[in-house]
């Protein structure tokens, strides 16, 4: 996991929210495919960090963060992500549930921590 990139100045930016169930198939698969998108996106233009926690359940949550829209979707229609993307619905997700939001303001605690 990578963290957003900058501080509370970094002004307006978008938020991928993706939730989702592991079917729990092809755990190992899933695994290396996930580690390939994150360093992926990285070398994305717009890309600003990732956080994701997975539980016990099979339930998770990852949060990927752009400096602005077109960048989230140039993301989201990168072919090796589409790829990807289709292997998801075929084999390792029960269902997801995406949501894109516009991140306004934000603050950490301590103020100057940057988690690394």
């Amino acid at each position: 996991m990578s963290d957003i990139h900058g501080d509370a100045s970094t002004g307006d930016h978008i938020a991928v929210i993706f939730t989702s169930r592991h079917s729990g198939i092809d755990v190992d698969g899933y695994d290396e495919a996930a580690a390939h998108m994150e360093a992926l996106a990285a070398d994305q233009p717009g890309y600003l960090g990732i956080e994701s926690a997975r539980g016990d359940d099979g339930f998770g949550i990852s949060v990927s963060y752009w400096t602005d829209e077109s960048s989230a979707t140039a993301w989201k229609r990168n072919a090796e992500h589409t790829a990807t993307q289709q292997r998801g619905r075929e084999t390792w997700y029960d269902w997801y549930h995406v949501r894109i939001a516009t991140v306004h303001r934000e603050y950490r605690h301590p103020p100057n921590d940057t988690r690394d």
